[in-house]
């Protein structure tokens, strides 16, 4: 029997996110929903998450002192880590010590690194990927990208939404790709994974949710979201993508075979590589993914009320409503405060809801919303979401 209290009083179910963006942001709402008390966590005030939060708190959570301070004196009973850049050893400690961490502290530690996740996959499971290489300077990187062959993808072992990737095509490139990847990495250091070409038709996210069912932990998987990527980062995606049912069920074995291995209970994110029945695994994040934010347009319950009623106990129905689509809204401007024009012209288009995270601060190419649709298919859906994006005219 799971019992959840009364937020800011006694009896109070606590859950602290570490890292408060615009996935952080609906976990927290979805939690309130729920009864749960929130405290939202990031590097810099005002954060998405702050601002729905009970309790917003600022600090460096890649600094073991600061993130070990904060989690002894709030005492969450759960500890969610919503972003790569936390001192992760540190939560291993506290986990170690009796606090609760979603999924597990080793999901956070194996999936904040590449390498980590990469040898878990290929080398202890024996799940297919492409070529790659770990390289720890440019004349590494050299031999390495010879190795799987061009082109060949570049980037650091800690970095997200596509932060220091790179597509190299000739042996010329390798240079300017390290640079790059050295400037985007989430921390100090010099590795990097250069990964061969899989010769895919699509890639997909498989959202799979481990949650308790009496005393048994269950799988269950969302209907495979297809994604457009540029440099690396989202910029649409649509459910359900179509696939062979031999495909899916090599997708949904890859899928359970990392997760189970990662253990504990939530959402993740598993992508994948797709061509006719073949599938390769590529990464995966233990918590909502953002291609999976189409979600909130397609299911019955989005994969923010799924990752909170797994990590607390509680049911799931990962069942699709109707099909559905996303599509970015980037800031356009380098500005503080913007405004959005346009609002009321995206929200006339049939079926389409507007998600605008207010983030503080905006840049040309950061992410600042998000425009979903329903449709009868994938495809008008992706028409539909798509023109309400284009719709919406961030100004300084």
């Amino acid at each position: 029997m799971v019992s959840l209290g009364t937020p800011l009083s006694p009896s109070a179910t606590r859950v602290m996110l570490l890292g408060s963006g615009e996935l952080a942001k609906e976990v927290l709402i979805a939690l309130q929903r729920l009864g749960v008390e929130t405290i939202a966590v990031d590097r810099y005030d005002h954060a998405p998450g702050h601002q729905v939060a009970h309790h917003a708190r600022t600090i460096t959570m890649s600094d073991p002192e600061q993130l070990r301070a904060l989690v002894e004196a709030e005492r969450p009973d759960v500890v969610v880590p919503e972003i790569e850049a936390i001192a992760t050893p540190t939560l291993v400690e506290l986990e170690a010590a009796g606090q609760r961490v979603v999924p597990t502290a080793r999901a956070a530690r194996l999936t904040m690194d590449r390498e980590g996740i990469r040898r878990l996959a290929a080398e202890t499971l024996g799940l297919p990927t492409s070529p790659y290489r770990f390289c720890d300077s440019l004349e590494e990187l050299r031999a390495g990208a010879e190795a799987v062959g061009f082109p060949c993808v570049v980037k650091p072992v800690m970095s997200s939404s596509g932060k220091g990737q790179s597509t190299v095509r000739t042996a010329e490139d390798v240079e300017t790709a390290w640079g790059y990847a050295m400037a985007g990495s989430r921390v100090a250091g010099t590795r990097v994974i250069v990964e061969g070409f899989v010769d895919f038709d699509y890639e997909i996210t498989l959202l799979t949710v481990r949650s308790r069912r009496g005393e048994e932990t269950v799988t269950s998987f969302c209907a495979p979201i297809g994604h457009r990527q540029e440099s690396g980062d989202y910029v649409e995606s649509w459910q359900p993508q179509p696939m062979s049912e031999v495909a899916l069920r090599r997708a949904q074995d890859i899928a359970a075979a990392v997760t189970g291995d990662l253990g504990g209970h939530g959402l993740f994110g598993v992508e994948l590589f797709v061509r006719g029945d073949d599938v390769w695994f590529s990464e995966v994040s233990p918590r909502p993914h953002d291609t999976g934010m189409v979600t909130m347009a397609t299911q019955w319950q989005d994969e923010f009320e799924l990752h909170a009623r797994a990590l607390l106990g509680l049911p799931v129905d990962t069942s699709l409503r109707n099909p559905g689509a996303s599509a970015v809204v980037y800031g356009g401007v380098e500005a503080t405060g913007i405004a959005f024009d346009g609002v009321d012209e995206a929200l006339a288009l049939p079926g389409v809801q507007l998600r605008l995270f207010g983030k503080p601060e905006s840049f040309t190419r950061r992410r600042m919303g998000v425009a979903l649709a329903r449709g009868e298919n994938p495809d008008a859906a992706r028409a539909t979401a798509r023109e309400a994006a284009s719709r919406v005219r961030p100004r300084a």
